[in-house]
């Protein structure tokens, strides 16, 4: 007996990811597609509240940055894209903040380290390499080579 509880609409192309999370008592939900867009939706009042278009390719991954959030009090999502680069945006203010290059080809997938409130960021890229970034300053602090394919 599930439900379709909502429908969040605006993408115009595939989407690749999704992330849930809160800050101050409020539920977000945010997403990566093919149309190159990161966008946020606001759960409680069912509604798109932001959308970031600065990625030249697709989007494939978006995640939320708790280490924004409980260091600096800020609301901010992680994408990565096909157009090979890691941007950081806050969604509260519509800014950008950092990018991180590095990578030679799409980066297909990131996730934030689960201790010292999310401080590292792990990135996958079709290059054949993982990354390990330091998000306190924006740093790669390792490449992992070794993988013989995408």
């Amino acid at each position: 007996s599930s439900k379709l509880i909502n429908t969040f609409t605006g993408h115009t192309n595939n989407v690749w990811s999704i992330d849930y999370s809160t800050f101050d008592d409020c539920q977000f939900i945010c997403s990566g597609s093919d149309d190159k867009t990161a966008r946020v939706w606001d759960i409680d009042n069912n509604k798109q509240i932001q959308s970031f278009n600065r990625h030249s390719s697709y989007v494939y991954c978006v995640k939320f940055s708790q280490y924004h959030y409980h260091n600096h009090r800020q609301n901010v999502i992680c994408s990565s894209s096909y157009d090979d680069i890691i941007r950081f945006w806050d969604f509260k203010y519509n800014k950008k903040l950092q990018i991180f290059n590095g990578h030679s080809n799409g980066v297909c997938g990131i996730e934030f380290s689960p201790f010292n409130d999310g401080r590292y960021l792990c990135s996958g890229s079709f290059d054949k390499t993982i990354r390990l970034w330091d998000v306190k300053t924006s740093k790669s602090l390792s490449v992992f080579n070794g993988h013989e394919n995408i």
